[in-house]
This record gives structure tokens, C-alpha cells and sequence, in this order.
């Protein structure tokens, strides 16, 4: 697989947009061009009285054949084969999933670029994890996970990029507003085709405003509503904008910003659908699962997406995939049941460090789990943990992704463009725009794919 680069032709455009781009997972100009993963198995037609056995130890592109006798066919014979095949397919014992390997990504500066340069100097001296809890209290820094799908060391699809941002906006900063005039407060608009942009706040909010005209706010204030995750299902193509929502501003208190971006590849069926927008946030749509453990200690997991202890998102998944945000008191233990189709299971720890099966996973680092193993158990360490993970199946197909855009082919991904310069996805406006007059540059310059609003 390719490392991400630069999408050169892109750095003609605004020089500050191109930057802003790069760092969030709204419009990371970090292209990937990747081959398909495994093939399925299932590549030649069954013969007769032949049996599919998966075995508990290996994935479905490693499954084995059971041949039964092609002799006569009784009844006693298909009874036979009906009791292999039921049995061959039957659950396999419960069995744990372990790390296959860690990775530690770069943290850029920025919101403020000072606290991010500042923070990097403490890594220096007093070692990463010190510099994770400054970082955790005084923001400053944006951490971009590029995802390399690798199926003979863990796979990663249909998961492609997820950002971690953790920044800080103080009235009282000279600064901030000699760097606002070249580099804005957020994601001006920009475009999209063929994935899922999730975006989920944790501290501050957004200012959502896109070419198929819809305005929204939503984050983690009490302004939001609880409406705390976007989930922005691109389709054939949109524009859109992210900006800080800072709220009421207050001089001596900062405005915290933290959030996660990740970008959710779709299925190629689903590629070219509508553009549809959903805001999630409650016990209705993203639920809250408690356990206790060692002496009344709790974990909290919040299903962002699929399914977790009984409890089910509303978030309109096209495959089978599970976001779930887990927060754990020092000294406990917190269990999830990985579905055979969970090949892929990759866990970010944003506070704290936890082990899994005796190995360690410091803080702001990334653990890319083997995809065989159909319990999953955590230990969080003694100052606790908090970790996003994120599970599903692979999707089996071929990934170009350049620039804003992820498609199946190259082919694909220059037609995206093409359609984008020639105003089918609607045209960018300036982030200073007025509600008033960003809605009449949007009825004038559409997106031309139907939406869902």
C-alpha cells in the first residue's frame, strides 16, 4: 500500500484552505491508492455434496473444503451432509482477540500552534505520556491516523482515516487573530465523493453548512441539543463546511475544542447514492451502556454505530461496522463480543493506557488487532482509559482515495474531480458568507445529486 502523500495539483488552490484540509478527516488532501483486500472464498462453485467448513482459527479467504463421498446420494447421505454443514457452520468456541500491532502517528500544532510547539518540547523532556496529559488540559494539537489495509497483519477496511483533534480558542490570544486572517477556524468548504465523513464531538461544536442547503449546529454543549456525531453520508458528491462553533466567548476561559473525524468507506453500490446528512445524539440513537466490575468500579461505552451489550445505534450503516467510545475507571475490566464478520478491529486510545491479552497500549497510540478471536477484553491501568474503537467486515473491494474523494478506481477518482470543476457538486463559498447570503449562493449552485435532508 502506498504511504499518503501530497495531492500536488491540489496546492493551486487557497493555500490555507489545502492545510486546513489536510489536518481534518472532513477533506484530508492524503491521497491512498490501495489493491483489494482478501478474495472471498468461495471463488469456484460448489460441487456436488460439497461442504463448506470454516474453521475457528482462519479467516474465510483461508477456509477449508469438505469433500463428502460423490457417490449415490440417500437419505442417510444428505442427512450427513446436512449435519457436517450445519456443524461446520455452527459458532466456533469463544476465543480471544489479541493486538497483531501498535502505531504511534504524528501530532501536528495547531489551535493553537504555540501550545501544540510548547507540548512538543514537554514530549521531549518529560516523555509522551506526560506530554498526553498536558495536551488532554490545554489543547493545541491534531493527530491524523492513516489507515494502511494490510490483511496479513491486521486489516483495517472499511475504516480509511481517523483524525483526532484537541485544540483551545482564548479571547485573550494577540495571536489568534493575526493567524485567523490566513488560516480560519475550521473547515471551509470543500468537497466529497463516496464515503462517510462521522464526525463526533466531545467537547466544543460545529457549524455545519453544505451545498445541498442545510444549516446545522450540533456538538458537546448544552447549545447542541445532544446532538453530538455527524454522520455525513457523501454519495455522489457535496460540498461542506465544518467551523468552530465557539459559542458565547468568555476572556479569561478558553473555547476547548475535541473531537474525532473518521473517514467510513462505502460500499461500491453505494458509492454514487444520494447525499444524506444525519445528526445523532441520545439514548434513543447513540446509547449509553454501563457495567460495573472490581468492587462497583464502571465502564461507560457509548454505540456511536452498530451494536454493543444489547444496545443498537441508530446510525444509518450501509455495512456491518460497530463505532463504540469506551470510558473506564482505573482497575477495570471491559468485555465486547466481536461477530465472526468483525475481521477488522482497531482501538485509538485518547486518555490513560490500557492492556489487552497482557500487552500494553500506551496513550495516543494506535492498536491494530489480528482478525481471529471472538471476545475482546480490556483491562484499563491505574490512572483508567478512554478509547474509541472501531470493528467491522471488510469490504473485499478495491480503494483509490485522492485528495477529498474515495473511490474504486483511478478512473473513478478522475471523474470525481471532473465533475466537482465543472459545479455538480455546487461551487465553494467564503466561510464569511452570511446565513443569508450562503443560501443564495447554494440555490444558485446546487449540488446536482438528489439529497435526503
Amino acid at each position: 500500500a502506498s504511504p499518503p502523500i501530497a495531492h500536488l495539483p491540489m496546492l493551486i488552490m487557497r493555500p490555507a484552505a489545502c492545510l486546513l484540509i489536510l489536518l481534518g478527516s472532513t477533506a484530508g488532501f492524503s491521497p491512498l491508492v490501495r489493491p483489494s483486500g482478501l478474495k472471498g472464498f468461495a471463488s469456484a462453485p460448489l460441487q456436488r455434496n460439497e461442504v463448506i467448513r470454516i474453521s475457528s482459527e482462519a479467516s474465510p479467504s483461508t477456509a477449508t473444503r469438505l469433500f463428502l463421498s460423490t457417490s449415490e446420494t440417500t437419505d442417510d447421505s444428505r442427512a450427513a451432509s446436512a449435519a457436517a454443514l450445519d456443524y461446520s457452520l455452527s459458532s466456533p468456541p469463544s476465543s480471544p482477540r489479541k493486538i497483531a500491532r501498535t502505531e504511534k502517528f504524528a501530532r501536528l500544532p495547531v489551535w493553537p500552534v504555540w501550545n501544540g510547539v510548547a507540548i512538543f518540547v514537554i514530549s521531549r523532556l518529560f516523555g509522551e505520556e506526560v506530554a498526553a496529559k498536558l495536551e488532554d488540559s490545554i489543547g493545541g494539537r491534531v493527530c491524523p491516523n492513516f489507515f494502511q489495509d494490510d490483511p496479513r497483519i491486521a486489516t483495517t477496511s472499511p475504516f480509511i482515516m481517523l483524525v483526532h483533534h484537541r485544540h483551545s480558542f482564548a479571547a485573550w490570544d494577540v495571536l489568534r487573530y493575526i493567524q485567523r486572517t490566513f488560516f480560519p477556524e475550521g473547515f471551509p468548504a470543500h468537497p466529497h465523493r463516496g464515503f462517510v465523513t462521522v464526525t463526533y464531538i466531545l467537547k466544543g461544536g460545529f457549524r455545519h453548512r453544505d451545498s445541498m442547503g442545510i444549516k446545522q449546529l450540533y456538538g458537546a454543549e448544552e447549545r447542541h441539543g445532544g446532538k453530538h456525531t455527524q454522520w455525513l453520508t457523501t454519495g455522489g458528491g457535496m460540498l461542506h463546511e465544518e467551523m468552530f462553533d465557539m459559542g458565547e466567548e468568555k476572556f479569561f476561559q478558553p473555547a476547548d475544542q475535541e473531537l474525532y473525524q473518521l473517514w467510513l468507506n462505502l460500499p461500491s453500490q453505494d458509492k454514487l447514492m444520494s447525499p444524506r446528512i444525519d445528526l445523532l445524539g441520545g439514548e434513543d440513537e447513540t446509547p449509553t451502556v454501563t457495567a460495573t466490575s472490581n468492587g462497583g468500579k464502571s465502564t461507560e461505552t457509548i454505540v456511536i454505530a452498530g451494536e454493543h451489550g444489547g444496545a443498537t445505534s441508530t446510525a444509518p450503516i450501509r455495512s456491518d461496522l460497530a463505532i463504540l467510545h469506551v470510558n473506564m475507571e482505573a482497575g477495570t475490566e471491559w468485555h465486547h463480543e466481536l461477530p465472526a464478520t468483525h475481521e477488522t478491529v482497531v482501538m485509538y486510545v485518547r486518555r490513560g493506557s490500557i492492556t489487552v491479552e497482557g500487552e500494553r497500549v500506551a496513550p495516543h497510540h494506535t492498536a491494530y488487532l489480528a482478525s481471529q478471536g471472538s471476545s475482546l477484553t480490556v483491562v484499563a491501568e491505574d490512572d483508567g482509559a478512554d478509547f474509541l474503537l472501531l470493528a467491522g467486515q471488510p469490504l473485499r473491494e478495491p480503494v483509490a482515495a485522492q485528495g477529498s474523494m474515495v473511490m474504486n478506481t483511478a478512473n473513478e477518482i478522475n471523474e470525481a474531480y471532473a465533475d466537482y470543476e465543472r459545479g455538480a457538486m455546487g461551487f465553494p463559498w467564503s466561510e464569511g458568507l452570511s446565513d443569508d447570503d450562503w443560501k443564495t449562493h447554494v440555490q444558485k449552485f446546487p449540488s446536482r445529486y438528489t439529497t435526503n435532508k
